[in-house]
Parts: structure tokens; sequence; C-alpha cells
């Protein structure tokens, strides 16, 4: 059993200018209180085809945790184009919410992101070069990939003593979920 579940993440500012800042409204309990802060992340996947391009865009710690309840709005900058290949910046990627606790990962919440132009004659003949400041992009919020990750929250428990490696994201040993309540 996890000691935390996210409840709710409500994406704010949707369909926002592809330059505003990401914000996130995040609800989550806290079953059992922990030593050591939540590590909160939002990863921009810059491209399908090479990780290079993606941008972490903020990690903040959150914390202390007791058990409770919790609310806050989380905000990350947006990703800076011109580290994303032109040809990656218009049409569909995806961001990453991730949360950790001692460098262990416990839940990833993918969303697919459509970036397109905000007006229909752009949109049907776009320009040679893509003009950012004409960019939309539109969080497709009502469908998220939730992600569980089986993490120690105790580390301090194990028999040896010692806290057990991290396994790193992406691992096999992730279950999907059913998507948080989106409000």
């Amino acid at each position: 059993m996890s000691a935390v579940n996210i409840t709710n993440v409500t994406v704010l500012d949707n369909p926002a200018a592809f330059l505003n800042p990401f914000q996130f409204e995040i609800s989550y309990e806290c079953l059992v209180a922990l030593k050591d802060d939540l590590e909160w992340k939002l990863t921009y996947v810059g491209s399908a085809e090479d990780e290079t391009y993606d941008q972490l865009l903020e990690s903040v710690l959150v914390g202390p945790v007791n058990v409770g309840n919790y609310r806050f709005v989380f905000q990350a900058d947006p990703p800076d184009p011109t580290k994303i290949r032109e040809e990656d910046i218009i049409g569909v990627t995806v961001l990453l919410l991730t949360c950790s606790y001692l460098g262990q990962e416990f839940i990833r919440v993918g969303y697919y992101v459509n970036n397109d132009y905000d007006d229909e004659q752009l949109r049907e003949e776009p320009p040679p070069r893509v003009l950012i400041d004409r960019v939309q992009r539109n969080i497709l919020a009502d469908k998220p990939r939730v992600t569980k990750f089986p993490i120690n929250f105790h580390p301090e428990a194990n028999e040896n003593g010692e806290p057990p490696a991290p396994s790193p994201p992406g691992q096999p040993n992730g279950e999907a979920q059913e998507p948080p309540k989106e409000e």
C-alpha cells in the first residue's frame, strides 16, 4: 500500500499560449507521516525519437508531509522553444508530472499535449518558420495516463539497515492505474 495517494490533478489555464506557464492543482493524501519531502517534477518531451530534447521544466520539494490531505498549485515555466527541433514544435507531444520520495519515483501522470496555431489560416498554410507567439497548446487533461510504482516509503525498516536502491523510472514493475479525477 502506498503512503501517498494522488486524489486529483486539475490542469489550470488550458488551452493556453505555448509560452504561458504550466499550472496544475494537485491534491493528495498522506496516510503515514514521512520524514523527508516529496519531490514533484514536470518534464516536457521535446521529441518522440530523442530524449535529449526533453526539458525538466520544474522540480519542487513539498514537505513536511504529515498524515492528512494536501492541495497546492504547481507552476512551471514553458519549455524553451530554442531547445526543441522546429519540426517537433507543432503537433502532439507528452508532458510528464512525476512524484518521488527519497529518489524513488512512485507516480507518473502523463498527458498528451497538442501544439497548433491559434489561427485557422496559419494551420492550413503554415509559415516556413514556426511563429512561436501564435502557437497554442492544449493539454488533453481528461485522458491522463497514470502509472504507479511500488516503492519503500520507510527504507529504515529494511533488515540490513540500508535504503533500497531506487528503481529506474519506466521499469516494468509499474502498473497502470485509473486516472485521477479531473474537475
